[in-house]
């Protein structure tokens, strides 16, 4: 401990010589996240802006291929570094299931998954190995852990946190914090971002960026423990959230986060805006509230640097809470050890998507199903059916199992590299017995069982809502999907359904109509974990992380384990999952 306290002693000692050296212009420069496209008129304005960090994100790659990514960061770190006081840039991704932004990465269950396996342990490995993988594209900061408290499945990013439960939440806040710090000097190792803080997964009616209308009570025993926890693990960075709470966004809620989270919890590290942070939510104030870092996107450089600026020299925005930033941002380049080593790792290059782990996603899908039904046992399967039909398109598509936030921002509707579909993993057990049916209009009435494959198509932030203003998705199957089921069972076909989606949906219906009924998420790249639990080569594990609704009715009001109306019974309570 002495030996902690003593380099922390050190790091401050320097970060008091740096900052005794900086400008006012290389200070708000430290502050700024820039893209590594767009954002920048051309690469030299990394030094003569004195940018901080970079984020990668939907739009342009760094190149074709890890190197090329390496290579990319490289140069923008080499142009940070020419400056006169060379302080290195740190590199964040939005990296929530695995490097989701890099085509031929490990892609893991995503976090609503992870909460039906209730392993910390395993949910621990899944960070490490983000961790890694990330670093070996280029990265030393992850937009990772989303540890909301999600208190209405019509918000659309329900699947990106653990449970609906607060307990559950802290526990697997805790695993993932420490797998993707560790040792923050360890170059395996990146800095996580605990977010959004606070309230976003529990506004009125699941809106996404929404009034959260909870109480100052409610707000501290449901939504803050396990942000205790994650500032108790030594979480290097806090981003901030898109909703408002008592009118106020967010961003510029001094009281949460300055007083709160800072001051009283003691948070030493980056608070960091959401995207375009500064020009959304009331510009300085939102740097008087607290926020360390702002991402300056799409045409809000210029007008960030220069409204910072003008705001300390009016004394809007006084110079101690300048320093205050930038200190925060210097300790965590220092902690991660960025001045002694600031270039990519080209040697974990190898790392990505390695069997190794790709094992230990396909283990974290085998443990994050949650069987509903099995009616006479129908499953496990047989593995020597005469004919298995699989049906749907979900069940021969990477992208649509994956959700979004895989290779796009809003995933993808197409296969990509390194996935392995659920089809080809019921085709690898089940051998050469399995016909596929895409739309279920095939005549297969003879299959000893039909796999249907039904949910939802992948969405990320309030694309997903429902309800919302883009409307796109609603709290039951498509009308398409609800045939498919009803067209195998209509033939008296035995019929197991898989739903890939990311929250529950009311499926009443199907379930009463299905011999067997499977909630799996959305599993990501290991979609043969699936088949190795239908066929029996490993037991059902998961239980349910979010109550399970009976009816449409049931989402008017708010919901989940705290929140339940008591005039509301769910269809499944949260824990639910039969053996």
């Amino acid at each position: 401990m002495a030996k902690e306290n003593n380099a922390d002693i050190i790091i401050e000692q320097k970060i008091d010589s740096l900052l005794a050296l900086m400008t006012l212009e290389e200070k708000i420069g430290q502050m700024t996240q820039v893209r590594h496209f767009d954002d920048l008129s051309d690469d030299n304005d990394i030094a003569t802006k004195f940018i901080g960090s970079v984020i990668h994100t939907q739009g342009p790659l760094p190149g074709n291929g890890a190197a090329e990514w390496q290579a990319r960061f490289t140069r923008l770190q080499e142009l940070a570094l020419s400056t006169r006081l060379g302080i290195p840039l740190l590199f964040g991704v939005d990296a929530v299931h695995g490097q989701n932004t890099y085509e031929g990465a490990t892609i893991f269950p995503h976090n609503i998954g992870l909460g039906a396996t209730r392993n910390a342990a395993l949910v621990e490995q899944a960070a490490k190995i983000t961790a890694i993988e990330a670093q070996a594209t280029g990265f030393t900061w992850v937009f990772s852990p989303c540890i909301a408290i999600p208190y209405n499945e019509k918000w659309g990013r329900v699947y990106e946190a653990f449970s609906e439960s607060t307990k559950l939440t802290e526990v697997l806040t805790r695993a993932s914090v420490k797998g993707l710090q560790g040792n923050l000097l360890d170059r395996h190792t990146v800095m996580a971002t605990a977010k959004h803080f606070i309230g976003d997964g529990a506004t009125d009616s699941g809106t996404e960026g929404g009034e959260t209308s909870l109480s100052s009570q409610q707000v501290q025993e449901r939504l803050l423990p396990p942000y205790i926890v994650a500032v108790d693990e030594g979480v290097g960075s806090v981003m901030a959230s898109f909703n408002s709470m008592s009118g106020r966004p967010m961003h510029a809620h001094k009281e949460l986060i300055s007083d709160m989270l800072k001051s009283a919890m003691k948070f030493d590290g980056i608070m960091v805006s959401d995207w375009k942070g500064y020009s959304r939510f009331g510009e300085n104030d939102v740097i008087n509230a607290g926020v360390d870092v702002i991402m300056a996107v799409e045409g809000d450089l210029d007008m960030y640097l220069e409204g910072l600026k003008s705001g300390v020299e009016s004394g809007y925005v006084s110079l101690n809470r300048i320093d205050d930033a930038v200190r925060r941002v210097l300790r965590q380049k220092y902690r991660l050890g960025l001045f002694e080593n600031p270039f990519p790792d080209s040697t974990l290059i190898e790392k990505i998507g390695i069997q190794e782990h790709r094992d230990i996603a396909r283990q974290a899908v085998r443990e994050s199903l949650v069987l509903l039904k099995n009616s006479k046992n129908i499953l496990p399967l047989k593995k020597d059916l005469n004919k298995i039909v699989v049906v749907g398109e979900h069940a021969n598509n990477s992208g649509l199992q994956s959700g979004g936030w895989t290779i796009n921002w809003q995933g993808s509707t197409e296969n990509y590299a390194g996935a392995t579909t659920i089809l080809k993993g019921i085709e690898k057990i089940a051998g050469g017995n399995v016909v596929y049916d895409a739309d279920a209009t095939g005549n297969h009435g003879d299959a000893d069982v039909a796999i249907v494959v039904v949910g939802e198509t992948p969405y990320a932030e309030s694309f997903g809502d429902i309800g919302g203003e883009i409307d796109a998705y609603e709290i039951t199957l498509t009308e398409a999907h609800q045939n498919y089921i009803s067209n195998y069972v209509n033939k008296g076909v035995k019929t197991v359904v898989l739903l890939i989606s990311g929250r529950p949906l009311v499926t009443t219906k199907q379930i009463e109509q299905s011999d067997a009924f499977v909630a799996a998420w959305l599993p990501g790249s290991e979609g043969d974990g699936i088949a190795e639990v239908l066929f029996g080569n490993y037991s059902f594990k998961g239980k349910l992380p979010h109550s399970w609704p009976k009816s449409e009715e049931d989402y008017n009001g708010k919901y989940g384990p705290n929140f339940w109306d008591d005039s509301i019974t769910p269809l499944f309570s949260y824990g639910f999952g039969l053996r």
